[in-house]
Parts: structure tokens; C-alpha cells; sequence
């Protein structure tokens, strides 16, 4: 073919070749616009966002206790690894099968007894801060921090409350002793004679100081001998020259004996000479095998002030979640602890500064805030503490809660209710009942999500129970009881005046 006049073969070559240039700039230009515009598309497309869950689904049967020991090999926060700062001792429930006291189940409580006698302890509680109400039963030992070493924890029906057991050594030689574990008390104090009353038939001394070369008394007139009036809310009293100390509790329960320093032995590695604890002559109540208690106050003879150069006033437990389970309760910050915990500040709630205050801003059922005015729960304040089984919500807090709580639970067939639970169902039909999850809101912006075993009170499948119950008033200071803190792992940083919570602490 002949050539195009005036046009050159190379001159053509070049415009073919410019031409497809041009084209595919163009050509790329309305893809990428294309493809802007899709991806514009997309992100204004809305999005499927998962619900966060307002609600727990669970089998029944893993809110009952087993009939045999189900032992934690780690619990998280409570590993038995030691460190120079620290210790850990495993936490059981006294009446559950890993307690090594529980022998006689025929003076088992029954949990109408449990919760009446839970009732007594909070009545005295009450009386302690509010003066203008007489105090239904004696004084109740105060709470207090500790700080440094984990001990076994178990939970029993003594002293007026579901409390927990540790397994510490006292004397000289070392005897290994059960004892009931609070942060409701200040003093420490062991059986050193038997029960003048009902103390589950218990017929020897628990400890002898008699058979320990450590054993000293506290002499009448020393300085030591006055601070037990703070510790207990009883002057000391004087036999000869020996100083005499009173405790009283909620049940009536009380013990009255020698004030004494001994060795006393968390672990094989954490001993304290010169421990200052009660040596009880006159016993009387319902111990259930306990030897005594540990006193886990904020007083200066509290366990945790006594291990402060130690421990640095510092301690955390974990609950188990039911009395088949184990637990701990560590003083010190060595070891392994969970990273998720989060803080809130930790407030005086009284004029003695005895109590652990918690400053409660909100309460949420099913994801849904309750209307509750802020100044329900800062008019009273509340307290956490771990001797108290059942929370106790101020009037107007708890009606909100009981309510939004029925309302979720409408499709459930009603039970009696059991002592001062109002709000029970039967679930022997129900495999796996649904409930309302129920959060706290406290000062400084942190949220705690109750753990699913901490929102309810099994007594059998036939009647299950909301595990809160409301105040006679809103005068009356609020308490977050041990059922709330079950599974979480609990942590007391008193020197930096906070207390923390982190989920799933033990089984």
C-alpha cells in the first residue's frame, strides 16, 4: 500500500504510539476514580457490629458445688511460686469438700441460717456508722489492708457471715491452724481454750501457747496493750499484769482471752516473730472448726499493718466460684498477677478510716444504666467487704435493681423467698437459664461486669435467688459482699489507696 501523501512511515509509527499513550492515562484515571468511589461506598455502607452480650447463658449445674475437691493447678494471680516479696496460700470453702474441717455435716447451717446470721453482721456494720441506731447484736470486728503473701481461703458459715478459711502456722513449734480470713476485722485471735458455748463440740484447746517456746504476753500497761481499743471497739482489760482482750461479732459470736506475741507462719519462707494476736480463753459461737481469725484491717495490729516493711501494704484474693473450687489470697506484688486489672480509688467511708470504701457511682442490668441518682450511693458511701455474703444495695439503689432484674426474668416461674432474698426462681426445669448481666460503675471511670456467679444465690435448682438485698434506708451504708467478688481476682493497693478487680481470677 502506498504511502499517505506528506505523511512519513516513522511520522505515522509515532502517532499510533501517542495515541495509546493518551488512552491509557485516561483508561487508568476512571478505574481509580472507579475503584475511589467504591471503597467511599463501602465505608458509608453500614456496618454489622456484634452486640456486646447483656446477658449470661449458663448450665445450672456449673453454678453447683461438686461432691468431691476440684482444685485449681493455676490459678491466675495465685500461682504457689513464691518470690521474696511475696506469698500465696490457697483459699477453700470451709464447708465444701476441699476443706480439710469439714468433717461433722451435721452442724452444716442451713442458708436460711447463713443468711440470718449474715443479717446480724451487717446490723452491726451499720451500727458502727450510724451511732443514732442501736446496735442489734455486739460489735463487729473493722476492716483493714494487708500486704504480702497468699493464703488458703475458704468460705463458712461463722461469725455472723459465709466467711473464708486460711491455713496459717503459729508457735513454736510451728501447729498449722484454720482460720477464718477477713477484711472485716483488725484483730487476730486463735482458740486457746475450748468453746464455753456451742463451738461445734470442740473439746481441747485448737493452740496451747503452753507447748510454744515463742509464746509472750503484752503486758497490761504497755502501749501495745491500749491500741487494742481501736482494733476491737473494746477498752483492754487487765488479769494480774496481763493485758485482756475482747472481740465481739455480729451473731453473738465473741472471744475474750490473753493478748499476745507469737511466731507466725505464712509459708515455710514468710515468718513473723513477735506477731500480736489473741489467745482466747472464753470462746463462744459458731466457728465450725475455725480456729480463729485473721484479722486483715487497716489498724496497726491488723495483719497487714504488722507485714508492712515486708509486704508494703499490699494483698489480693480470688474467691472461688463455688465451695468444690479453690481460691487464694497473696500479700506482696511478686509472682504472676492479671494484667487486665483495673482500678478504682480507694475512699474513707467512716470517721475510724477502718473500712475498705468503695465510691459506687452506677449500676447497670442487661447494659441498660438504672436511674438511680448519684447521691443515693454518695450520701452513705459503700464498703467491700469480704465477710458480708449478701450485697447490701442502699433502698432506693436495690429496688431499681430488683426491678430491672424481674422485668428480664418474667419467662421464669417464681420461687419462695429465702430469708432476706425477695427475688428467687425454680430452675429444676431450666438446664440453662439466661439472666441479666449486672455491672458497677465506680469513681475514677472504672466499670466491673459482676462475674455470672456473683449475680446469683443457688440454694438448690428448685430456688435460685437474685444475691442482693436492699437496706432498710438509704442512710445506711452500702456493702459489696463476697458473693459480687466471685472469680475476680481482688487486689488492695492501700499504700496507693486503690482497689482494683480483674475477671476470671480462679475457677
Amino acid at each position: 500500500m502506498a504511502a499517505t501523501p506528506g505523511i512519513s512511515s516513522s511520522s505515522s509509527s509515532s502517532s499510533l504510539m501517542s495515541y495509546l499513550l493518551y488512552f491509557s492515562v485516561i483508561l487508568t484515571l476512571i478505574l481509580s476514580s472507579l475503584e475511589k468511589g467504591f471503597a467511599l461506598e463501602e465505608n458509608q455502607r453500614p456496618r454489622t457490629v456484634e452486640p456486646h452480650p447483656v446477658s449470661h447463658t449458663v448450665e445450672l449445674n456449673s453454678l453447683l458445688p461438686a461432691t468431691s475437691c476440684s482444685p485449681s493447678s493455676s490459678a491466675k494471680g495465685g500461682e504457689s511460686k513464691e518470690s521474696s516479696s511475696s506469698s500465696v496460700l490457697k483459699v477453700v470453702h470451709k464447708h465444701g469438700p476441699c476443706s480439710r474441717i469439714n468433717k461433722n455435716k451435721s452442724k452444716t447451717l442451713t442458708h436460711a441460717q447463713i443468711l440470718n446470721q449474715d443479717q446480724a453482721r451487717v446490723d452491726s456494720i451499720h451500727s458502727l456508722f450510724n451511732t443514732n441506731k442501736s446496735p442489734s447484736t455486739t460489735t463487729v470486728g473493722k476492716p483493714r489492708p494487708s500486704a504480702a503473701a497468699t493464703i488458703p481461703a475458704q468460705s463458712g458459715s461463722v461469725l455472723g457471715s459465709g466467711n473464708y478459711i486460711v491455713n496459717v502456722g503459729l508457735g513454736s513449734p510451728k501447729k498449722q491452724l484454720s482460720l477464718i480470713f477477713d477484711t472485716g476485722s483488725d484483730l487476730t485471735w486463735t482458740q486457746c481454750r475450748p468453746c464455753a458455748g456451742s463451738c461445734y463440740d470442740q473439746k481441747e484447746p485448737i493452740f496451747d501457747p503452753a507447748t510454744s517456746a515463742s509464746y509472750v504476753n503484752v503486758s497490761c500497761n504497755s502501749a501495745t496493750c491500749s491500741q487494742l481499743a481501736s482494733a476491737t471497739g473494746y477498752n483492754p482489760r487487765c488479769y494480774t499484769s496481763t493485758c485482756i482482750y475482747t472481740i465481739g461479732y455480729g451473731d453473738r459470736s465473741f472471744s475474750v482471752g490473753y493478748f499476745g506475741k507469737e511466731r507466725l507462719s505464712l509459708t515455710s519462707t514468710d515468718v513473723f516473730d513477735g506477731f500480736l494476736f489473741g489467745c482466747g480463753q472464753n470462746n463462744q459461737g459458731h466457728f465450725g472448726g475455725a480456729a480463729g481469725l485473721l484479722g486483715l484491717g487497716r489498724d496497726n495490729i491488723s495483719l497487714v499493718e504488722q507485714s508492712a516493711l515486708k509486704y508494703n501494704r499490699f494483698f489480693s484474693y480470688c474467691l472461688p466460684s463455688t465451695s468444690s473450687g479453690t481460691g487464694y489470697l497473696r500479700f506482696g506484688k511478686g509472682g504472676r498477677s492479671s494484667k487486665g486489672v483495673k482500678f478504682t480509688p480507694l475512699v474513707d467511708v467512716s470517721d475510724s478510716g477502718s473500712f475498705y470504701g468503695l465510691n459506687v457511682v452506677g449500676i447497670s442490668v442487661g447494659g441498660k444504666k438504672l436511674p438511680i441518682s448519684g447521691e443515693v450511693f454518695s450520701s452513705s458511701g459503700t464498703i467491700i467487704d469480704s465477710g458480708t455474703v449478701i450485697t447490701r444495695l442502699q433502698a432506693t439503689a436495690y429496688r431499681a435493681l430488683r426491678d430491672a432484674f424481674r422485668q428480664q426474668m418474667k419467662s421464669y416461674t417464681s420461687a419462695p423467698a429465702l430469708s432476706i432474698l425477695d427475688t428467687c426462681y425454680d430452675f429444676s426445669n431450666v438446664k440453662t437459664p439466661t439472666y441479666p448481666k449486672i455491672s458497677f460503675a465506680f469513681g475514677g471511670g472504672m466499670t466491673l461486669d459482676l462475674d455470672e456467679t456473683g449475680i446469683l444465690y443457688v440454694a438448690s435448682a428448685d430456688q435460685v435467688c437474685l444475691a442482693f438485698a436492699g437496706n432498710g434506708d438509704d442512710s445506711d451504708v452500702g456493702i459489696f459482699g463476697n458473693v459480687q467478688q466471685k472469680r475476680l481476682q481482688v487486689v488492695y493497693d492501700v499504700g496507693g489507696r486503690k482497689i482494683g478487680f480483674a475477671p476470671a481470677g480462679c475457677p
